[in-house]
């Protein structure tokens, strides 16, 4: 089946996913979701992330973090630059996600990357979505 906006579809999986307890989650794969995929891992908000080669396509596998008695790591997360609507931002207007306490994951020309380390390397780009 073909998605329209695969992004969208990864993170409703994972917020479904989340909130149901499941401990994995599988999704088609491509290399934009397989980068959203990392930085959120090196957030520390999901296990770990693995990619199997299938037919017809390679499949992307999630797996999510729970903390004690099954408390949940991902509060939230949000689709924010979409098909219809392109969000941009510079790097002295990077958002800020709760003040700090959450992630955005932002497209920039040195790749996908939290909004830290862009504020750290001063460069903006396209806001792809927000994680607390």
């Amino acid at each position: 089946m073909k998605v329209t906006d695969p992004i969208a579809d990864m993170l409703t999986r994972i917020r479904n996913a989340n909130f149901a307890g499941k401990t994995e989650v599988s999704m088609p794969s491509s290399k934009v979701l397989v980068e959203i995929a990392r930085v959120i891992y090196e957030e520390g908000y999901i296990k770990g992330y693995e990619v199997e080669d299938t037919k017809p396509q390679k499949t992307l596998h999630v797996q999510l973090k729970y903390g004690k008695k099954n408390a949940r790591i991902i509060r939230g997360i949000k689709r924010i630059s979409r098909c219809g609507l392109r969000i941009y931002s510079s790097a002295d207007k990077l958002p800020r996600v709760l003040g700090g306490l959450g992630t955005a994951v932002i497209s920039t020309s040195k790749g996908m990357m939290c909004d830290r380390d862009a504020r750290k390397l001063g460069i903006g780009g396209e806001v792809m979505c927000y994680i607390w």
